[in-house]
């Protein structure tokens, strides 16, 4: 005999855990990462260049009285600069235990998404470079690629902007 309680729970469908994802464009591609990184979306502002980083670091910006460094992912993934327009955004986000600010073309949605369909990456060989790819996702007609910006952004490139950016080096 079939007790009451495994009835019920035969019932009712297993609840998935669901990720919320954030998802943007660059070069026409879709992108995304974890929502709990991201502290908040801001409109392009003033970036204050620093002599000697990286392209891809175009300098830093006051948020709220702290100096946050500003990377622009399309220089990060050796994609051509475009000049700025009025729908790119910078991602305040959490990576390697800093707050840093991340130029994307646009932000797309944010997405719920049942951890189970997330594909992970494909194997690109040896020669190609694929730890910050987390895995993909598939939206309503393309692909979005899954970032982990732990390994995006390395804690040797945000410590290197945040020691270049410290209060008391800057005017």
């Amino acid at each position: 005999m079939v007790s009451e309680t495994t009835t019920v729970e035969a019932v009712q469908p297993q609840r998935q855990a669901l990720r919320q994802i954030l998802t943007f464009s660059l070069n026409g591609q879709d992108y995304g990462f974890d929502l709990l990184q991201v502290q908040e979306i801001r409109g392009l502002t003033s970036i204050t260049p620093v002599p000697n980083m990286p392209p891809h670091i175009k300098g830093v910006m006051n948020l709220r009285g702290s100096v946050l460094p500003v990377v622009d992912l399309r220089l990060k993934f050796e994609m051509p600069l475009i000049e700025y327009t009025k729908f790119n955004v910078i991602v305040i986000a959490h990576a390697a235990g800093k707050s840093v600010g991340l130029v994307v073309d646009s932000v797309s949605d944010v997405l719920n998404v049942p951890a189970e369909s997330i594909q992970r990456a494909p194997d690109f060989g040896g020669s190609v470079d694929s730890r910050m790819v987390q895995g993909l996702l598939k939206t309503s007609d393309r692909l979005a690629v899954l970032l982990d910006l732990e390994k995006l952004l390395t804690e040797s490139e945000i410590l290197a902007a945040a020691v270049e950016t410290a209060p008391e080096a800057l005017p």
